[in-house]
């Protein structure tokens, strides 16, 4: 089994590609090792030294390190865990993960699926090839909220791209956004 690692906008996070499906649909991103109790790997990610963040996309795994730790000794010890969950033929996830509720004013059914649409188009793709997910949480008084995963989550260019990329785009084709903020999961 061949596991690809590509660098991303975040120094302290790695995009593993183990060359087969991660998750059949949706994200899920583990926080802590509490929240990697749902996951054979995450959790098996998690007792590594220096984890400190592990998402899953549909093709891809992102693990962030902690300061303390340097890739070259922790990327192995992530390489030998993916590979041997792979082969052991376990599942990703244990249960499914809990969903969050989106924080919507019904009247504005329209404008959110006008968000929506542009997120899984637009911005969602490109996210995704920088090894994380941007999900959509909420749009209140022109509001849009939304969460930052993986390898988004603590990147030093996260402010930019939420304020410069997704709130521009959004507010180019809905006018009745005003701004972007992000919100913790």
């Amino acid at each position: 089994m061949f596991i690809e690692t590509e660098p991303t906008p975040n120094p302290a996070t790695l995009k593993f590609l183990p060359g087969h499906t991660v998750l059949e649909s949706g994200t899920v991103d583990l926080a802590n090792a509490e929240a990697a109790a749902v996951s054979p790997l995450g959790s098996a990610l998690f007792a590594l030294p220096g984890t400190s963040r592990v998402f899953f996309g549909g093709d891809f795994i992102s693990v962030t390190k902690s300061e303390a730790v340097e890739w070259s000794a922790l990327r192995p010890q992530i390489l030998g865990a993916i590979m041997e969950h792979f082969l052991a033929g376990h599942p990703m996830m244990a249960s499914d993960a809990a969903l969050t509720a989106e924080d919507v004013d019904p009247a504005d059914h329209e404008i959110v699926a006008q968000i929506k649409e542009l997120l899984d188009t637009r911005v969602r793709p490109a996210v995704a090839g920088d090894g994380g997910d941007i999900v959509f949480r909420g749009f209140r008084d022109g509001i849009v909220t939304l969460h930052m995963q993986g390898a988004c989550s603590g990147c030093p260019s996260s402010t930019a791209t939420l304020k410069m990329g997704i709130e521009n785009l959004l507010r180019h084709y809905v006018p009745e956004v005003k701004a972007v903020q992000q919100v913790a999961a």
